[in-house]
């Protein structure tokens, strides 16, 4: 990564982590949204087929990354909003816990998403897919990755407000990037991003997205993961 990329990022660097629980304790085992709430008779039959996968992509989000949240029934089968059919995103929601800098408050938040976007869409798209049964699957239409972040630090009693973005990305654009035929660059053009700022809508963004090796490379002080799950990139 380029000196000024680091200089970027420097304000999402910052995380603020407080590990709590027995050690290597079990996901909470409502992230998966169970198959029969799913709303169509294709994503039933897909977190049917496809709840062992699911269920390992939540250990390891779980175990590997334990700064990152996944929320009750953020991971499942669903249907963006924006597409007429009913295809279907594997899809995963997470909170990601950190403690902005001014400097990062102060980006634009086209800035901030490509920040994030580089930082976690990939590293999460290659998990998303570890398992060759998801990959191989052609009734999965795409990929999902939304993810959540502390804007800056409130002050004076303020309400805290979050940011989010929703990457979108088709089967095929995530094949290409998981072959090595896109690049994170290629990738962030061709997904479709919508952000949020609080709560309010800001719509489609355009990201200027880089590799960025945070996720492989970033460790928690005096945190052991479980010996089981395989924390390989």
């Amino acid at each position: 990564m380029s000196g000024s990329r680091l200089g970027l990022l420097a304000g999402a660097a910052g995380v603020a982590l407080i590990i709590t629980g027995a050690a290597f304790a079990a996901p909470p085992d409502d992230r998966i949204l169970p198959a029969e709430m799913h709303q169509s008779d294709k994503a039933r039959t897909l977190a049917a087929k496809h709840g062992r996968a699911l269920r390992d992509l939540s250990a390891e989000i779980y175990h590997c990354l334990p700064w990152v949240e996944t929320r009750k029934h953020s991971i499942g089968f669903y249907k963006p909003r924006h597409v007429q059919d009913d295809r279907r995103f594997l899809s995963i929601r997470l909170y990601i816990e950190q403690e902005p800098s001014p400097q990062f408050a102060r980006l634009s938040i086209e800035q901030r998403a490509s920040a994030m976007f580089s930082r976690y869409v990939g590293a999460v798209l290659k998990r998303m897919t570890r398992q060759p049964a998801v990959r191989n699957d052609d009734t999965i239409d795409g990929f999902t990755v939304i993810l959540e972040w502390l804007k800056q630090v409130p002050e004076g009693g303020q309400r805290p407000v979050h940011e989010t973005i929703a990457a979108f990305v088709d089967k095929v654009d995530g094949e290409s990037y998981l072959s090595g035929q896109l690049t994170m660059r290629d990738l962030a053009t061709k997904a479709r991003v919508l952000g949020w700022d609080g709560e309010t809508s800001v719509g489609a963004l355009k990201l200027a997205a880089w590799d960025d090796d945070f996720v492989s490379t970033f460790r928690v002080k005096n945190y052991q993961p479980d010996p089981t799950i395989s924390c390989r990139q």
